[in-house]
């Protein structure tokens, strides 16, 4: 993956599709599914909010004398499995789940605070290390997934809670 100075993507290189066809042609069909996709998306959010909520229970943990201890039980409290019925529901509860993790993202990082302290999410372009670190980190991630679902032969850009749109490698950032 080629990115400018700032962490911008520029390309990439890939080889040529192989896998197994057949196991894209369901993906497509799965993909097309509401239901269906709404199954499989629900599995990767909550894992999501699952591992959010086991991150900031560690640091309370580790490091409860150092924080606000109070404030990270409630935000990991909140942090549960909930039930979701359609894939918008799916993606509020995401959104309401990265809420509160960014919520006590600066208490999650303990060193080097004044050259890494955090307020809230930017993005396009990030104002501050810590965003910038992110926006990166979350490149070279989505980078690493499109390549490890190619590589098993899944349309890296066939969603199912990003929908497809032009240009976005949709299942590797449900992933």
């Amino acid at each position: 993956a080629f990115c400018t100075p700032r962490g911008r993507f520029l390309a990439r290189i890939a080889g040529s599709t192989s896998g197994n066809v057949l196991l894209r042609r369901v993906q497509y069909r799965t993909a097309d599914e509401p239901s269906a996709s709404c199954r499989i998306a629900r599995s990767m959010i909550f894992g999501k909010v699952y591992n959010a909520r086991w991150s900031i229970e560690r640091t309370r943990r580790d490091h409860g004398l150092r924080l606000d201890s109070a404030s990270l039980t409630a935000s990991a409290s909140h942090l549960k499995e909930r039930p979701a019925a359609s894939l918008e529901h799916l993606r509020g509860l995401e959104g309401a789940g990265a809420t509160l993790y960014f919520g006590q993202f600066d208490q999650l990082i303990l060193g080097e605070k004044p050259l890494f302290s955090y307020q809230s999410r930017s993005r396009r372009p990030p104002r501050d290390p810590v965003n910038a670190l992110l926006s990166f980190v979350y490149s070279l991630l989505s980078h690493d997934c499109a390549s490890a679902l190619e590589s098993v032969g899944l349309d890296s850009y066939v969603g199912f809670l990003h929908r497809d749109r032009p240009g976005r490698a949709s299942l590797a950032l449900d992933l």
